[in-house]
């Protein structure tokens, strides 16, 4: 007699490509029954991709035969609905978030690490590629500098598996490569490595992945928008005007109509100078407005302004990101931060359409 649960015991070993998780927890099987000597189910996939919907029905039929070899095997491989032009590159997380910046300097990093902390502290769950490909400082300040991400083959395919840290998953160029080496590539070359970070990695299911991106407006950007729909950027400037005139290029970039990044937010890094001794008082070095200025040319909202204060460079430093410290001076401003950006992404959803994969002109 044919045992139910031994059979979807015997499916927990079939892996789902993308996530690298098995097909019962990813949710894959669909219409199970079982009508001695048969057994029929449909596996549920985001693509229509041939070579994979074979290796899947013959890993099904394979584990299933180790339990029942007698049992007849009927699979329905079928594709999900909600896969169109091709937006399910990464079909297990719900948000992609860049976070761009016109020109270096301004705590981009800092800031992508922190907001994503702080959306796993707010128990979300969070994914950080690191796409700043010549000064990946994320393995750092995330506290994974030396580690290696392990490979895992799937489907003859050898997938990354990201490390995970401050109840982030983070992938880099940063894990790869020794501190001291050189990043010497041309634009297609960076181009493939961020393709591999997304499409090569097994991301779990994910509600936000956050992308630090490289300052400017180069081939990472552009390779981004054309591999994943975008859910939104968030653009980092330092309130003084030579910051805010190359942030405004960057986000001009999101904003083209062949693009169409929604802009969800601003965030003034370096707003003014706190001594954490002086909690009360400001200084503004930088000068005062460029976060509001930008908010306003990009029709968005200011998600923070971050005071400059010693100690978010120092935890930084050392591998422990200030909102991953309770007791930190601003790990209620970070927290702010990432409550601000959900708000603005779930209006985002709920107003516009979803964000289309840039398709590259021939």
């Amino acid at each position: 007699m044919i045992d139910h649960n031994a059979v979807v015991n015997a499916l927990r070993n079939v892996k789902d490509p993308k996530s690298g998780y098995d097909i019962i927890s990813a949710k894959m099987v669909e219409d199970f029954r079982v009508e001695e000597p048969n057994i029929y189910f449909s596996i549920v996939l985001k693509t229509n991709d041939s070579e994979l919907k074979s290796a899947l029905n013959f890993a099904c039929m394979e584990e299933i035969s180790k339990v029942y070899p007698q049992a007849q095997v009927h699979i329905h491989l079928k594709i999900s609905g909600d896969s169109e032009s091709g937006d399910s590159v990464l079909p297990q997380v719900k948000n992609i978030i860049a976070v761009a910046s016109g020109k270096g300097g301004v705590g981009k990093s800092t800031v992508s690490v922190n907001l994503a902390v702080s959306l796993a502290n707010l128990g979300y769950k969070v994914g950080l590629i690191d796409a700043d490909l010549y000064g990946p400082s994320i393995p750092t300040m995330m506290g994974l500098s030396g580690q290696r991400p392990k490979v895992e083959l799937l489907y003859g395919k050898h997938k990354l598996i990201p490390l995970k840290a401050h109840g982030v998953y983070v992938i880099s160029i940063g894990f790869i490569v020794e501190p001291e080496q050189a990043v010497v590539l041309r634009g297609p070359r960076l181009g493939g490595l961020l393709r591999q970070f997304i499409q090569d990695c097994l991301w779990p299911e994910l509600d936000f992945l956050v992308i630090d991106l490289p300052p400017g407006t180069g081939d990472i950007q552009l390779t981004l928008v054309q591999t994943v729909p975008v859910t939104g950027a968030i653009m980092v400037t330092t309130p003084q005007e030579v910051a805010v005139i190359d942030a405004v290029k960057a986000m001009n970039m999101f904003l083209l109509p062949n693009v169409n990044v929604p802009i969800l937010g601003v965030v003034e890094n370096m707003s003014w100078f706190t001594p954490e001794e002086l909690p009360n008082n400001k200084y503004y070095l930088f000068g005062k407005g460029g976060g509001e200025q930008l908010a306003r040319l990009a029709e968005s909202t200011i998600l923070a302004q971050i005071p400059l204060v010693q100690s978010v460079r120092e935890a930084g430093d050392m591998g422990l990101p200030a909102a991953a410290q309770q007791d930190h001076i601003l790990s209620g401003i970070f927290s702010k931060m990432a409550q601000n950006t959900v708000q603005q992404i779930q209006k985002r959803n709920e107003l516009s359409e979803p964000t289309r994969i840039v398709k590259v002109q021939s």
